[in-house]
């Protein structure tokens, strides 16, 4: 016989919790299923160097404030451990080494989460694993000269994974110029990929950290999927990646990245070739390229126009009962930092309360028309 929890929460990361602890202080039941060993193996895989954006003040969730030096910057591991106190202060429940393998929709309106060992039935699932998490990388690389050490942003950890020579790091968002800028220390690195822009001023700045909280209110209030602004930020970043904010162009060309805005568009001879028809001749190729859309094991979701899941602020009016949350730009550009995944996740738990109580309210209506 299947367990029946009434929400289940896919994915133990900072939105995934969020959205607990808001479920938990409404007394409505749940579960978080997470794949990995421990919670914050998410954060734990990152490059090394990983800092975060906003200072740590900002950085808490709901009902936990983040540790350490209020204006300073957490670290990767920073991250990772504060993932973990997270659940164990809100005694959240968490089922880790938990893959779910598929959601499907039955017909009485509740849905079947399979899982390795067995199943689970619920009235609502939330997706909370981030945008996606299968690595894209073009077809074509696998074209390039064997020799050439390949490897995508989510599998570096440091300049030792990188052989000497040329390095070509292809996508310029944050992880591409983060990586582009580390490895320039040591190697000759080149930078593709398209400007995607830069925010003013630097995160450890004190001139910006006396503007951030106009910042954080724009990024919540201005730069959402209400405003014109906003839906044309949100289609950049979810087709292209975020503006710049701590390694910028002046940084690059400081430490002598090679930038071009040429993109890598085939191979030749074994080499990547550039849309100018540049060939570089490189020893070995980071692909900062992103991820694809990996939600092919739930049944019959609905997807939108650019191919992300047809959704509005994480819930899906299509199929009742389903929600997200953790997805870029979910409802405004803060959705991508800690400081806004709190608010995306209180109304995806609002929405599942408000659900649960109107069905809780059909039930308990006396029946019309029958006679003691």
């Amino acid at each position: 016989m299947n367990e029946h929890i009434e929400t289940v929460i896919i994915g133990g990361g900072q939105a995934g919790l969020s959205t607990g602890h808001h479920l938990k202080q409404m007394g409505r039941p749940f579960v978080i299923l997470d794949s990995n060993g421990r919670l914050g193996d998410q954060w734990r895989r990152h490059y090394d160097s990983l800092v975060l954006f906003t200072p740590r003040k900002y950085d808490g969730l709901p009902g936990l404030p983040f540790p350490g030096e209020p204006t300073g910057f957490p670290r990767r591991d920073e991250v990772a451990a504060y993932i973990e106190a997270y659940a164990l202060h809100h005694e959240l429940p968490v089922r880790t080494n938990t893959a779910v393998t598929g959601v499907t929709r039955r017909e009485d309106g509740t849905f079947l989460v399979s899982i390795e060992g067995g199943d689970l039935t619920c009235d609502n699932v939330v997706v909370a694993v981030g945008k996606a998490s299968q690595p894209r990388v073009p077809s074509f690389a696998a074209d390039l000269d064997p020799a050439i050490t390949q490897l995508h942003s989510s599998a570096y950890r440091s300049v030792s994974d990188v052989p000497a020579g040329r390095v070509l790091v292809v996508g310029a968002s944050h992880s591409g110029a983060d990586i582009a800028y580390e490895l320039a220390a040591t190697h000759p690195v080149t930078l593709s990929g398209r400007d995607t822009g830069q925010i003013p001023g630097r995160p450890e700045d004190p001139r910006s950290q006396r503007i951030f909280p106009v910042m954080l209110w724009t990024w919540n209030h201005v730069l959402t999927r209400r405003t014109p602004m906003g839906r044309k930020v949100m289609k950049a970043m979810r087709a292209h990646g975020a503006p710049l904010l701590r390694t910028k162009a002046p940084d690059l060309a400081g430490v002598g990245v090679e930038r071009t805005t040429e993109r890598v568009v085939e191979v030749r001879d074994g080499r990547p070739v550039l849309s100018d028809g540049t060939v570089i001749e490189a020893t070995s190729v980071v692909w900062a390229t992103g991820f694809g859309h990996s939600f092919g094991w739930i049944e019959d979701l609905p997807l939108a126009a650019d191919g992300w899941p047809a959704e509005y602020r994480g819930e899906v009016a299509a199929v009742p009962g389903l929600y997200f949350c953790g997805l870029i730009f979910q409802y405004a550009f803060s959705s991508m930092v800690f400081p806004g995944i709190g608010r995306d996740a209180q109304y995806v738990a609002d929405r599942i309360a408000a659900r649960a109580r109107a069905t809780e309210s059909k039930a308990a209506e006396p029946l019309v028309g029958l006679r003691a």
